[in-house]
């Protein structure tokens, strides 16, 4: 999936599509900065953040214009690490309301802040290579 794309499949793409992946990328990493240097979690400061709500809102606005290009599979990358990550940051407040969930929920917010900087590097590493991002 990690393949390096044929010149020609790049010239459909526009260059100021590329560079608004970038932003968005830019926007997820603030979103994840702020969230390790502040009271946050980084799953909380990414997800609840303005820089990653903003960097969502311009996935599903230009979502169109990337359909059936290399960037669609990082739209579809960023747009399912937003909504996995409340989903799990749902499951955390879920445990933490309980007794026994308390240390199993620090432990899952833990991996999911490692797992949503994983997501943000490799969708990144991949877009500067200038290749789709795996799912």
């Amino acid at each position: 999936m990690n393949n390096p794309i044929p010149v020609a499949d790049l010239q459909g793409v526009r260059p100021s599509l590329v560079q608004l992946t970038h932003i968005i990328y830019g926007l997820h990493a603030v979103a994840v900065v702020i969230g390790v240097t502040s009271s946050a979690t980084v799953a909380g400061g990414f997800v609840f953040g303005l820089p990653s709500l903003l960097a969502v809102f311009l996935n599903y606005l230009k979502r169109g214009d990337v359909a059936g290009t290399w960037l669609e599979s990082h739209f579809r990358w960023q747009i399912r690490t937003f909504w996995f990550t409340l989903l799990w940051l749902l499951v955390y407040g879920l445990l933490i309301v309980t007794i026994i969930g308390i240390p199993l929920a620090w432990v899952l917010i833990a991996l999911l802040g490692l797992w949503v900087g994983y997501r943000v590097v490799r969708g990144w590493l991949a877009l500067s290579g200038v290749r789709p991002v795996g799912t």
